[in-house]
């Protein structure tokens, strides 16, 4: 039976089409009994047909709200789509747990010169010989338009078409898993795309007067949008194999119910996690540096497995760069890295000048350090700059080394953004491209006059509309093998499998990270060393040579540059960072 929630229809009709568009016949749905809104028809689609609904009488055919195919776009036909008949080959995959992880970030439309899953598949390689464990896509729902960072999906069943579809995301999965490599997909449940959505047509799936930075808010007081929601996790993760997904901004999603949908979503979750046996994981993107998120259920907490840790990069941000603007202006303070080290959140109960008020809560100590993702670049703090730029447009070969074993050696979970591990030259810029004039319009004119308060000159921002944009934004793959990218790619596989053969770099028990500054480094304090047991990590982001005090049976387990070890001392030139610990 195909059934539809559609209680604001007074009339349903499913229509069948020819792939060509051609209508082959008409059937009324009639509302099903006991379920408020739904409409249903014992009609049967077979795979691949093409259909779509028809609302009270009129003749503008919609897309299928639960569509999981689009081949036409969002607003052509549903296509049938049963993901139960690929044959998977997965059957020995057993997961991976997010402890010990080291994620890996990429945007399918520009990873590879095609832009599709097929393409990502044969670079999957590359990922592992990086060594890392996790691959989390940016979000691949439908959306209108060609090309889109993904949030601005309005079917969040469908795969968007270009990259391939569902056939080819099963295939991207089983590729992944083959390879060892667990799979994290990036959903938005907080707010739907300006362009193609016609969900409101169909029932109240967002909030009347209420909106967040994106748009309307997502109606959380209506059963069935939740019950839409959760499917929509359970699909992923049941039916495509995903092992986790990354929750888009949470604090987003204005929830008063006795049960919040996120604790709801981990209950269901982690049913789901027991009976196919292995292990699920739901990291949530949040700016509250509120610990209830991943603090356990019989503690009052949701229950999520992890959290992105903004403050870490903030903090990290600011050490690396000097950049002090915005957001940024409270971590210059001397103890960011110490802090964000030792205790996880910056602002945990301070005064956020940004925010200009006091700003989160502290992390308790008793929370595995893993729960926090932490990066020195993601999406958002590359594609949210001007100009899109990365670190790499910035600082130095010698200083994108530091960040390199700053982030993988960092307490946390660390994700790296693609093309980070050898400092990609590309630029990652804001692009989409809506098809009305109006709204392309108010687009690229809402992102000029967003940089020209803060100084920006309105030319050297890039018009999102503009198909250069989008194409600028794909990575070189020809510069892994020329220097001195492929000297920092050799660093990044070098300080991966470090951190996966020191216990200490993985040691989920923060207390046991501690920073303090190198001997002589009083005035600048941007040498520092973070201990991480028996293990430490020296750094030195001045200008001179800056010693630190060693254990006379410490040994150089690896360097980002030449040093000069003495008697239980150790020099690091500008722009260097150490490994040191015991003789393994």
């Amino acid at each position: 039976m195909i059934t539809v929630w559609a209680p604001l229809a007074r009339r349903m009709r499913l229509r069948r089409l020819t792939p060509g568009g051609a209508v082959i016949d008409e059937h009324e749905l009639t509302p099903v009994d006991g379920r408020p809104g739904r409409w249903g028809t014992d009609i049967a689609l077979r795979e691949g047909e093409r259909y779509g609904f028809l609302l009270d009488d009129g003749e503008e055919l919609r897309a299928d709200p639960r569509s999981l195919r689009q081949p036409s776009g969002v607003h052509g036909p549903s296509a049938v789509f049963d993901p139960g008949l690929f044959a998977w080959a997965d059957h020995a995959w057993t997961g991976r747990p997010l402890a010990g992880a080291v994620i890996y970030e990429l945007h399918v439309g520009t990873f590879t010169p095609d832009g599709t899953l097929d393409a990502l598949i044969a670079r999957l390689d590359h990922l592992v010989s990086l060594g890392v464990t996790h691959v989390e896509l940016l979000p691949v729902n439908a959306f209108n338009g060609e090309w889109n960072w993904g949030y601005d999906g309005v079917l969040w069943y469908a795969v968007h078409e270009a990259y391939g579809g569902p056939a080819a995301y099963q295939r991207f999965v089983e590729a992944a898993h083959d390879r060892g490599l667990a799979v994290i997909q990036d959903v938005v449940y907080n707010h739907l795309g300006p362009s193609g959505n016609h969900l409101p047509e169909f029932g109240p799936y967002l909030r009347d007067g209420q909106h967040n930075s994106w748009g309307a808010s997502v109606n959380l007081d209506e059963p069935a949008v939740r019950e839409y929601i959760i499917d929509n996790a359970l699909l992923w993760l049941r039916d495509f194999h995903v092992d986790g997904l990354r929750l888009d901004a949470v604090h987003a999603l204005h929830d008063d119910s006795d049960i919040h949908i996120l604790r709801e979503l981990s209950e269901r979750v982690d049913a789901l996690s027991a009976q196919l046996n292995r292990p699920l994981t739901l990291i949530a993107e949040s700016d509250l540096n509120d610990p209830t998120l991943i603090l356990p259920r019989e503690a009052g907490g949701y229950g999520l497995t992890a959290q992105w840790s903004d403050d870490w990069h903030h903090a990290v941000h600011v050490a690396l760069t000097g950049e002090t603007e915005g957001y940024y202006a409270d971590f210059a303070a001397a103890d960011a890295v110490a802090k964000v080290s030792e205790r996880g959140f910056f602002h945990d109960g301070t005064y956020s000048s940004f925010r200009e008020r006091e700003h989160g809560k502290p992390l308790p100590p008793t929370v595995p350090s893993w729960r926090l993702v932490t990066f020195a670049q993601d999406h958002d703090q590359i594609g949210n700059r001007a100009a899109g730029d990365r670190l790499a447009a910035s600082l130095s070969p010698d200083r994108l080394a530091v960040a390199a074993v700053l982030t993988l050696t960092a307490p946390g979970t660390p994700m790296l953004f693609m093309g980070e591990e050898w400092g990609a030259s590309t630029p990652w810029q804001f692009f989409t491209s809506h098809p009305e004039p109006e709204l392309a319009q108010a687009t690229a004119e809402g992102r000029i006059s967003e940089f020209a308060r803060m100084g920006w000159d309105p030319a050297r921002v890039p018009d999102p509309q503009d198909p250069a944009t989008f194409r600028r934004s794909h990575l070189e793959w020809g510069e892994i093998d020329r220097a001195p990218h492929a000297r920092l790619l050799d660093l990044y596989r070098r300080v991966i499998a470090l951190r996966r053969a020191l216990p200490e770099l993985t040691d989920p028990d923060m207390t046991r990270t501690s920073v303090e500054l190198a001997r002589d480094d009083a005035p600048s304090r941007r040498a520092f060393r973070i201990r991480r047991g028996a293990v430490s990590v020296l750094v030195n982001l001045t200008d001179d040579e800056v010693a630190f005090d060693v254990a006379a049976d410490d040994e150089v387990l690896l360097s980002t540059a030449p040093v000069r070890v003495a008697d239980q001392s150790i020099a690091l030139a500008p722009d260097t960072a150490v490994i040191i610990g015991p003789p393994r």
